[in-house]
């Protein structure tokens, strides 16, 4: 009771001043009028409009278009440098000079033209040359042969004597030649038939002379465990090369190296 006594005391207290209107209005004021501080309104700021928004491409229903990928530029990367000047030179002045020593319209095989080579009887090369080296393999003695039998022995170096040493030693540096042109007949026997040196058509190889300064020998090497086998190969492999292939097998005056000649015959190479 006492509670509720107070509470009224207190209604009936405050009852003038609830009732009393307030002193400024809660409704906006008009642009261009002047507040109850003083202030006049800028109607001119109020009325400024705003700045437009920005559609977005999502707003639009317009998927934005993805930005491009920067490319992987991996083998912009590794590409090599330029050559400088200095070493195209030096790349044109070895070309010419290749070139210049190409004989049989062949880069690999180089040497000089020496023209026709007479001989008695059915000797000598109608257009010989003189090899120093084939596919950058030298010959110990610059051998003297027809463009045939040149290229031939390149083939030979090529794809049978190379692919038997493979990298042992470094490869094949030179060959050891120990016959070329020259007018005699066959193993230099009198009465027998005029051998394919005296045309040009031969030459015999007796070694190999590696880039390490070991050497395979046909005589020491080819009845030996460690050297036979590549021997071997090299013999059977150029049979095709040559239309004639002799080895130590063959007879007694090859027991010392091999004999390749270009003469053909109608049932094929002969190799032995």
């Amino acid at each position: 009771m006492k509670r509720a006594g107070l509470i009224l005391l207190c209604l009936a207290l405050a009852g003038p001043s609830l009732a009393r209107p307030p002193e400024t209005s809660l409704r906006p004021v008009a642009r261009g009028q002047v507040t109850g501080n003083g202030v006049v309104l800028d109607a001119e700021a109020l009325t400024r409009p705003r700045p437009p928004r920005t559609a977005s491409p999502e707003t639009l229903g317009v998927k934005p278009e993805a930005e491009p990928r920067k490319k992987f530029r991996l083998f912009g990367a590794l590409r090599p440098k330029q050559r400088t000047r200095e070493v195209e030179e030096t790349g044109r002045a070895r070309a010419a000079l290749r070139r210049k020593g190409a004989v049989c319209g062949d880069l690999d095989i180089q040497g000089v033209s020496i023209g026709p080579v007479g001989g008695p009887g059915g000797c000598g090369v109608s257009d010989a040359v003189r090899i120093s080296s084939v596919t950058g393999v030298g010959l110990s003695t610059h051998a003297v042969m027809d463009c045939t039998t040149a290229k031939s022995l390149k083939r030979w170096v090529e794809t049978g004597m190379k692919p038997a040493v493979k990298r042992r030693g470094g490869g094949v540096s030179e060959l050891r030649v120990v016959a070329h042109y020259a007018c005699r007949t066959r193993n230099s026997q009198k009465g027998a038939k005029l051998s394919e040196h005296a045309k040009g058509h031969a030459i015999d190889i007796a070694g190999f002379t590696l880039r390490d300064g070991s050497e395979i020998s046909v005589l020491t090497g080819w009845n030996t465990k460690k050297d036979g086998g590549v021997l071997r190969q090299m013999h059977r492999s150029a049979c095709g090369p040559f239309g004639t292939v002799l080895g130590p097998d063959a007879n007694r005056f090859h027991r010392d190296h091999f004999h390749f000649d270009t003469a053909r015959y109608r049932s094929g190479s002969y190799c032995r």
